[in-house]
Order: structure tokens, then sequence, then C-alpha cells
């Protein structure tokens, strides 16, 4: 028993002190980054802007990491081998090392072409409709689809819940109305 309530109370003061450092930890990337994520708009092209660069530049992984709720999954969907259709649940920290690597390691530029966007009180879904490119210059895009984000406004700013995102295929077109009108 004694053994038990020691263990918990090491458990306890290890969560407390992890709190704090989080706690500080966020005060100082929120005085640094606050101005990116004050309204939709700034926080969505924040969103584009962080996860986009050339070959060799590194990402500001902090910003991305202040954008994102602590809990915040990507969550990547398409057609597997067997012609089902799965999600994959990604967190920021495989995000972090796996995505954002191979984007520094190759270039990446993901733009928006056109967004859809439906608020109710403190939460938001935004149909962001995306191309990637490798380079700043390149013409045709490797990749388009949908970017599918769910938004908290805390009071204070908003935050990015989720990502669920699918990429465009022949037998999966984007619809028009979630293109730029022409």
């Amino acid at each position: 028993m004694k053994k038990t309530v020691l263990l918990l109370l090491a458990l306890s003061v290890s969560l407390i002190t992890k709190a704090q450092e989080n706690k500080e930890a966020y005060a100082i990337a929120d005085k640094k980054h606050k101005t990116k994520a004050t309204t939709l708009d700034s926080t969505i092209n924040t969103l584009y802007e962080v996860i986009s660069g050339p070959k060799g530049q590194d990402r500001n992984d902090e910003l991305l990491r202040y954008l994102f709720h602590p809990e915040a999954k990507f969550i990547a969907s398409g057609k597997r081998q067997n012609g089902s259709y799965g999600a994959r649940y990604v967190t920021m920290d495989s995000y972090v090392e796996k995505s954002l690597k191979w984007m520094v390691e190759n270039g990446f530029f993901e733009k928006e072409l056109h967004r859809v966007t439906e608020r109710f009180g403190h939460i938001a879904h935004v149909f962001s409709t995306y191309e990637c490119f490798n380079g700043k210059e390149d013409q045709e895009p490797f990749m388009r689809g949908i970017n599918s984000i769910q938004l908290m406004y805390t009071g204070k700013r908003w935050v990015v819940m989720n990502i669920y995102f699918t990429q465009e295929s022949e037998e999966n077109p984007i619809p028009g109305k979630y293109l730029p009108k022409k």
C-alpha cells in the first residue's frame, strides 16, 4: 500500500511538473505568435505558410504546433489498394518528424485555391481546396485536394482542432463549387 501511494505521489508530481512546463512554453509561443491566429483568415493563411518552403529550408514547427490544439490530429483519407476507403490518423509529433522532414528534403509549397467557411459561435469548419508544388516557380501542381479543417475560437485566438484531408483523383475530381470561379 505504501509503495502504491509513493508511486502515485511521484506520478502526480511528474504530471504537475510537465503541465507547468507546457504552460510556460505555451506562454512564450503565445507572445511570439498570437497575431498569426487571431482571425480565421490569419490562422488558415499561417497554416499554409508554415508548411511551405523550398528544399532545404527548415519549417517552423513551434509555430505549427502553436496553431493546433495539443490533441489535434492530421487525418489522411483515400482509397486503399483493395478498393475500400480508409483513414490514417497522424499526431503532431509524427507529422513534424516525418511529413515536415519530407517537405524540407523535397521542397513543398501548398497553395489554397478556394475556401468555404461555416461558423457557429466558437466553432468553424473550413473546406480549403489546395494544390501542391515542389518549387515556388512550378507551373503544374503534383497534387490537389481538399483540407477539411475544424477550428475552435478560445476567446483570444483560433486553434486548429483537426485537419481531415483527401487528394483529388480521376475518379474523385474536385467539384466545381470547391474551385475558384472562372
